[in-house]
Protein backbone atom coordinates (compact mmCIF):
# COMPACT_ATOMS: atom_id res chain seq x y z
CA UNK A 1 0.00 0.00 0.00
CA UNK A 2 1.45 3.38 -0.98
CA UNK A 3 1.54 6.08 1.78
CA UNK A 4 1.28 9.25 0.64
CA UNK A 5 1.77 12.29 2.62
CA UNK A 6 -1.79 13.02 3.13
CA UNK A 7 -2.16 9.53 4.63
CA UNK A 8 0.44 10.78 7.60
CA UNK A 9 -1.16 13.83 7.67
CA UNK A 10 -4.58 11.49 8.38
CA UNK A 11 -3.32 9.21 10.47
CA UNK A 12 -1.99 11.52 12.83
CA UNK A 13 -5.12 13.75 13.36
CA UNK A 14 -7.71 10.97 13.63
CA UNK A 15 -6.10 10.68 17.27
CA UNK A 16 -7.37 13.88 18.28
CA UNK A 17 -10.65 15.65 18.47
CA UNK A 18 -11.24 18.26 14.84
CA UNK A 19 -10.19 21.68 14.82
CA UNK A 20 -11.83 24.40 12.90
CA UNK A 21 -8.90 26.46 13.58
CA UNK A 22 -5.26 25.17 13.25
CA UNK A 23 -1.63 25.58 12.34
CA UNK A 24 -1.44 22.57 11.80
CA UNK A 25 -0.94 22.40 7.96
CA UNK A 26 1.29 21.23 4.98
CA UNK A 27 3.32 24.72 4.23
CA UNK A 28 5.12 22.91 1.40
CA UNK A 29 4.67 20.17 -0.62
CA UNK A 30 2.10 17.53 -2.42
CA UNK A 31 0.10 16.22 -0.25
CA UNK A 32 -0.18 13.30 -2.99
CA UNK A 33 3.48 12.43 -2.79
CA UNK A 34 4.77 9.26 -1.89
CA UNK A 35 6.45 8.92 1.38
CA UNK A 36 9.81 7.44 1.06
CA UNK A 37 11.75 8.59 4.42
CA UNK A 38 10.30 10.70 7.27
CA UNK A 39 11.98 13.06 10.02
CA UNK A 40 10.60 14.42 12.88
CA UNK A 41 11.95 18.12 14.31
CA UNK A 42 10.89 20.39 17.14
CA UNK A 43 11.94 23.37 15.15
CA UNK A 44 12.23 23.59 11.35
CA UNK A 45 15.65 25.00 11.09
CA UNK A 46 17.64 25.67 8.28
CA UNK A 47 20.24 22.60 8.60
CA UNK A 48 17.41 20.74 10.33
CA UNK A 49 15.86 20.79 6.76
CA UNK A 50 19.20 20.33 5.17
CA UNK A 51 19.69 17.15 7.64
CA UNK A 52 16.71 15.68 6.19
CA UNK A 53 17.01 15.71 3.11
CA UNK A 54 20.66 14.17 3.05
CA UNK A 55 19.11 11.21 5.31
CA UNK A 56 16.12 10.86 2.63
CA UNK A 57 13.55 11.66 4.03
CA UNK A 58 11.14 14.05 2.18
CA UNK A 59 8.54 14.16 4.80
CA UNK A 60 9.52 16.61 7.74
CA UNK A 61 6.84 17.03 10.60
CA UNK A 62 7.65 19.68 12.87
CA UNK A 63 6.49 21.03 15.99
CA UNK A 64 7.17 24.84 15.41
CA UNK A 65 6.45 27.36 12.32
CA UNK A 66 9.17 27.93 10.08
CA UNK A 67 9.29 31.45 9.88
CA UNK A 68 9.99 32.85 13.64
CA UNK A 69 6.46 33.16 14.73
CA UNK A 70 3.08 30.93 15.72
CA UNK A 71 0.89 31.66 12.72
CA UNK A 72 3.66 31.52 10.06
CA UNK A 73 3.04 35.63 9.22
CA UNK A 74 5.93 35.92 6.88
CA UNK A 75 4.83 39.18 5.39
CA UNK A 76 7.24 40.78 7.55
CA UNK A 77 10.22 38.81 6.90
CA UNK A 78 9.55 38.17 3.40
CA UNK A 79 12.49 40.48 2.25
CA UNK A 80 14.71 39.27 4.43
CA UNK A 81 18.04 37.32 2.65
CA UNK A 82 17.21 34.94 5.80
CA UNK A 83 13.67 33.87 4.91
CA UNK A 84 14.31 34.24 0.76
CA UNK A 85 17.62 31.76 1.52
CA UNK A 86 15.32 29.50 3.55
CA UNK A 87 12.78 29.02 1.15
CA UNK A 88 15.01 28.41 -1.50
CA UNK A 89 16.40 25.59 0.42
CA UNK A 90 12.41 24.34 0.85
CA UNK A 91 11.63 24.52 -3.24
CA UNK A 92 14.72 23.23 -4.39
CA UNK A 93 14.91 20.46 -2.08
CA UNK A 94 11.08 19.29 -2.84
CA UNK A 95 10.74 18.31 1.01
CA UNK A 96 7.31 18.48 2.36
CA UNK A 97 6.58 19.96 5.68
CA UNK A 98 3.84 19.43 7.80
CA UNK A 99 3.20 21.72 10.95
CA UNK A 100 2.08 19.03 13.92
CA UNK A 101 1.24 21.22 16.68
CA UNK A 102 -2.61 21.91 17.67
CA UNK A 103 -3.46 18.17 17.40
CA UNK A 104 -0.37 16.69 18.83
CA UNK A 105 -1.20 19.25 22.37
CA UNK A 106 -4.80 17.59 21.91
CA UNK A 107 -3.96 13.93 22.15
CA UNK A 108 -5.22 12.23 25.29
CA UNK A 109 -2.97 12.82 27.43
CA UNK A 110 -1.21 15.90 25.40
CA UNK A 111 1.84 14.18 23.89
CA UNK A 112 4.45 16.61 23.86
CA UNK A 113 3.25 16.43 28.13
CA UNK A 114 3.58 12.57 27.74
CA UNK A 115 6.71 12.97 25.80
CA UNK A 116 8.14 14.80 28.63
CA UNK A 117 7.56 12.74 31.13
CA UNK A 118 8.18 9.20 29.86
CA UNK A 119 11.81 10.80 28.94
CA UNK A 120 12.12 12.21 32.53
CA UNK A 121 11.23 8.25 33.30
CA UNK A 122 8.22 9.51 35.89
CA UNK A 123 5.17 7.35 34.32
CA UNK A 124 4.60 6.24 37.03
CA UNK A 125 4.51 9.03 39.51
CA UNK A 126 1.62 10.94 37.49
CA UNK A 127 -1.05 11.44 39.70
CA UNK A 128 -3.45 13.01 36.74
CA UNK A 129 -3.27 15.18 33.46
CA UNK A 130 -4.43 18.00 33.25
CA UNK A 131 -5.79 20.29 29.64
CA UNK A 132 -2.37 21.81 29.97
CA UNK A 133 -0.32 19.98 33.04
CA UNK A 134 0.76 16.79 34.40
CA UNK A 135 0.37 16.71 38.27
CA UNK A 136 3.02 14.13 39.91
CA UNK A 137 3.69 12.58 43.14
CA UNK A 138 7.25 12.37 42.98
CA UNK A 139 9.49 9.89 45.59
CA UNK A 140 10.64 13.23 47.95
CA UNK A 141 13.81 14.92 47.08
CA UNK A 142 15.35 18.41 47.53
CA UNK A 143 15.19 20.49 44.30
CA UNK A 144 18.73 20.79 43.70
CA UNK A 145 18.79 16.60 43.60
CA UNK A 146 15.39 16.97 41.44
CA UNK A 147 16.71 19.87 38.86
CA UNK A 148 20.11 17.33 38.94
CA UNK A 149 18.40 14.18 37.91
CA UNK A 150 16.02 16.44 35.09
CA UNK A 151 19.51 17.69 33.45
CA UNK A 152 20.88 14.00 33.64
CA UNK A 153 17.73 12.32 32.05
CA UNK A 154 17.39 15.55 28.98
CA UNK A 155 20.86 16.06 28.46
CA UNK A 156 20.45 19.85 29.31
CA UNK A 157 23.69 21.15 31.01
CA UNK A 158 22.00 24.53 32.04
CA UNK A 159 18.70 24.87 33.54
CA UNK A 160 17.26 28.04 35.36
CA UNK A 161 16.02 27.88 38.95
CA UNK A 162 14.26 30.51 41.09
CA UNK A 163 12.69 29.96 44.50
CA UNK A 164 13.97 27.87 47.62
CA UNK A 165 16.97 24.98 46.29
CA UNK A 166 16.77 23.40 49.40
CA UNK A 167 12.97 23.01 49.99
CA UNK A 168 11.62 19.31 49.79
CA UNK A 169 9.96 18.48 46.48
CA UNK A 170 7.17 15.80 46.01
CA UNK A 171 3.97 17.81 44.39
CA UNK A 172 5.15 18.69 40.70
CA UNK A 173 3.47 20.18 38.00
CA UNK A 174 5.02 20.29 34.44
CA UNK A 175 4.02 22.31 31.92
CA UNK A 176 5.97 22.67 28.26
CA UNK A 177 6.65 25.20 26.34
CA UNK A 178 4.94 28.89 26.47
CA UNK A 179 2.75 27.62 29.56
CA UNK A 180 4.48 29.50 32.21
CA UNK A 181 2.18 32.53 32.21
CA UNK A 182 1.04 33.51 35.59
CA UNK A 183 -2.33 32.94 34.92
CA UNK A 184 -1.68 29.28 34.20
CA UNK A 185 0.80 28.62 36.23
CA UNK A 186 0.43 30.25 39.79
CA UNK A 187 -3.14 28.91 40.60
CA UNK A 188 -1.69 25.49 40.07
CA UNK A 189 0.35 25.77 43.24
CA UNK A 190 -2.32 26.40 45.66
CA UNK A 191 -5.27 24.16 43.77
CA UNK A 192 -2.64 21.25 43.94
CA UNK A 193 -0.60 21.87 46.92
CA UNK A 194 2.30 21.80 44.41
CA UNK A 195 6.24 22.37 46.15
CA UNK A 196 7.87 22.75 42.57
CA UNK A 197 6.38 24.28 39.14
CA UNK A 198 8.74 22.86 36.09
CA UNK A 199 7.66 24.92 32.85
CA UNK A 200 9.38 25.43 29.68
CA UNK A 201 9.37 29.16 29.78
CA UNK A 202 6.64 32.38 30.52
CA UNK A 203 6.91 36.02 31.35
CA UNK A 204 9.83 36.53 33.92
CA UNK A 205 7.65 39.08 36.00
CA UNK A 206 5.04 36.76 36.21
CA UNK A 207 5.37 33.29 37.64
CA UNK A 208 8.73 34.10 38.54
CA UNK A 209 8.12 37.31 40.88
CA UNK A 210 5.35 35.00 42.41
CA UNK A 211 7.49 32.47 43.64
CA UNK A 212 10.12 35.22 44.78
CA UNK A 213 7.42 36.96 46.83
CA UNK A 214 6.47 33.45 48.21
CA UNK A 215 9.97 32.58 49.33
CA UNK A 216 10.13 36.21 51.49
CA UNK A 217 6.99 34.97 52.75
CA UNK A 218 9.05 31.89 54.16
CA UNK A 219 6.66 29.11 51.21
CA UNK A 220 9.23 26.73 50.16
CA UNK A 221 7.62 27.35 46.32
CA UNK A 222 10.61 26.08 43.59
CA UNK A 223 10.15 26.98 39.97
CA UNK A 224 12.44 25.06 37.17
CA UNK A 225 12.21 26.88 33.84
CA UNK A 226 14.09 24.51 31.13
CA UNK A 227 13.23 26.12 27.80
CA UNK A 228 10.96 25.49 25.82
CA UNK A 229 12.55 23.91 23.05
CA UNK A 230 14.19 21.37 25.96
CA UNK A 231 10.75 21.32 27.81
CA UNK A 232 9.04 19.78 23.77
CA UNK A 233 11.80 18.20 22.11
CA UNK A 234 10.67 15.21 24.15
CA UNK A 235 7.57 15.47 22.99
CA UNK A 236 8.82 15.24 19.52
CA UNK A 237 10.90 12.17 19.88
CA UNK A 238 8.14 10.50 21.12
CA UNK A 239 6.24 10.87 18.19
CA UNK A 240 8.70 9.79 16.09
CA UNK A 241 8.68 6.55 18.13
CA UNK A 242 4.63 6.63 16.86
CA UNK A 243 5.68 6.94 13.61
CA UNK A 244 8.26 4.19 13.51
CA UNK A 245 5.24 1.91 14.92
CA UNK A 246 2.76 3.12 12.70
CA UNK A 247 4.68 3.07 9.30
CA UNK A 248 6.92 0.02 9.88
CA UNK A 249 8.04 0.57 6.30
CA UNK A 250 9.43 3.74 5.67
CA UNK A 251 12.54 5.09 7.31
CA UNK A 252 11.53 7.67 10.29
CA UNK A 253 14.36 9.55 11.84
CA UNK A 254 14.32 12.11 14.56
CA UNK A 255 16.76 14.99 14.16
CA UNK A 256 17.85 17.09 17.17
CA UNK A 257 18.88 20.36 16.74
CA UNK A 258 21.84 21.92 19.13
CA UNK A 259 20.98 24.31 22.48
CA UNK A 260 19.69 27.69 20.79
CA UNK A 261 22.33 29.59 23.35
CA UNK A 262 25.47 30.10 24.45
CA UNK A 263 26.03 30.93 28.22
CA UNK A 264 28.80 33.43 28.80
Amino acid sequence: MTVTVQTVIERLTAGAERLSSTVDTLKYGDPGTEVRGIAVSFMPTYRVIEQAVRMGANLLITHEGLFYSHVDHDETVKNDPVYQEKVRLVRESGIAIYRFHDYWHRYQPDGIVDGLVRALGWESYVSKYEPTAAILTIPRMSATEMVSKIKERLGISFIRVAGDISALCTRVALLTGYRGHGSLAIPLFEKEKLDAIIYGEGPEWETPEYVRDAVQQGRQNVLVVLGHAESEEPGMRYLAEKLRAMFPAIPVYFISEKPLFHFL
